[in-house]
């Protein structure tokens, strides 16, 4: 997860450099982003039912092998149209990987240990915040291909790990009986409301977190260097997020705590962009990436509690509906960064987004319901 999330998360950072490098304007900077996720969008959509009923382990190796050699690819790009191709490779490999990882936690762990391992699995995520986005925000002051590089690198030793370390999961899982598992995820109407409710938040969540680094070399005039010592705090606080997950939902209960996180996401966004300056932006979203580090673990549960059988393709469905939302939030995020002043484009349109998701989990009464049964 580590690997996956530096992947996704390494262009924001980069989008001024890359800007400048391919001469093309602010607004179309955002297909860089919006390529990788489309790709692994795509590749997630057939890779989940394939591997509920095909051999797991052999579907991630491959594709770590073609993710290796497309992340390495990136850093030879030395065009825009090239870029947008080896970064949609990139999305297609990785999509192989984040669904078995999620998939194979309900398998492998007790019930009541679900939520504390998905918010370990989450702070690979984070780390890949913490440590990998901001170095290669550093390895980029010296040239933009260094990052990929290091990327590449990185999976091709975690590709040796996998093929020697990882169980097979195929041999614990229970695969389905149906062929056509997409007919019977498309009956299950719980699923497909989670899903439309996830794909509205990380719309809004990557149409504001891609741009932080645009907003903060246009608004605040910082290096890239700089602005990744500022992504590293801000990913601090989704790691610490992703650690506090199961406390929040021992405490409040797991749809409560569902609410709370939405309203807390939501109006973090609110009084961000009134920031005067880039620590005070840091700390607000440092805060806000704690609270979504908090609540993507228990957006993962919800939905693994309703997969039944077909796990692994609710996990790829998940995938599909974050990488769609990114591809979405990165086109529409270049556009508000450019036609409206500082942030505030870009976090209306992510508070929409996220309030509209949280109508939709009360609009189901998922949040009543759980208070009476508490009550």
């Amino acid at each position: 997860m580590f690997v996956i999330g530096t992947d996704t998360f390494l262009v924001s950072p980069l989008l001024p450099t890359l800007t400048d490098y391919y001469g093309i304007s602010t607004s179309l900077s955002g297909f860089m982003v919006s390529s990788y996720a489309l790709g692994y969008m795509l590749s997630a959509l057939v890779v989940g039912p394939f591997s509920d009923q095909y051999d797991r382990k052999k579907i991630l190796v491959g594709g770590l092998i073609i993710f290796t050699l497309a992340t390495t690819a990136c850093g030879l790009a030395n065009t825009f149209l090239l870029m947008l191709f080896t970064r949609f490779i990139a999305g297609v490999a990785a999509a192989s990987a984040g669904p078995q990882i999620w998939a194979a936690i309900p398998i492998l762990f007790p019930k009541n240990q679900v939520v504390k391992t998905m918010g370990y699995a989450t702070s690979g995520l984070a780390i890949a915040q913490i440590i990998g986005v901001p170095l290669g925000s550093y390895l980029a002051a010296w040239s933009w291909r260094f990052p990929f590089f290091f990327v590449g690198s990185i999976a091709l030793v975690l590709t040796v790990l996998v093929i020697n370390y990882m169980p097979d999961l195929n041999g614990i899982a229970v695969k389905p009986r149906s062929a056509n598992v997409y007919r019977e995820v498309s009956k299950n109407k719980a699923v497909l409301k989670l899903l439309f409710s996830y794909l509205l938040f990380q719309t809004a969540n990557f149409c504001g977190f891609s741009f932080i680094g645009t907003w903060f070399a246009k608004s605040f005039s910082l290096p890239v260097a700089s602005i990744g010592s500022f992504i590293l705090i801000i990913g601090a606080g989704q790691f610490i997020g992703s650690l506090l997950a199961s406390r929040l939902v021992q405490a409040l209960s797991l749809p409560r705590a569902f609410l709370l996180e939405f309203l807390l996401f939501a109006g973090g966004y609110l009084i961000l962009p009134f920031s005067p300056s880039a620590l005070v932006a840091t700390t607000i979203l440092a805060f806000i990436y704690l609270i979504g580090g908090a609540i993507f673990p228990l957006f993962m549960t919800t939905l693994q509690s309703q997969a039944g059988n077909a796990r692994g393709t609710i996990s790829s469905l998940a995938n599909a509906a974050m990488y769609f939302g990114e591809a979405i939030g990165g086109v529409l995020g270049g556009i508000l960064i450019k036609n409206f002043a500082g942030f505030f484009g870009v976090a209306a349109f992510t508070i929409i987004g996220v309030i509209l998701a949280m109508l939709l989990y009360a609009r189901q009464g998922y949040f009543r319901k759980e208070r009476n049964k508490a009550g």
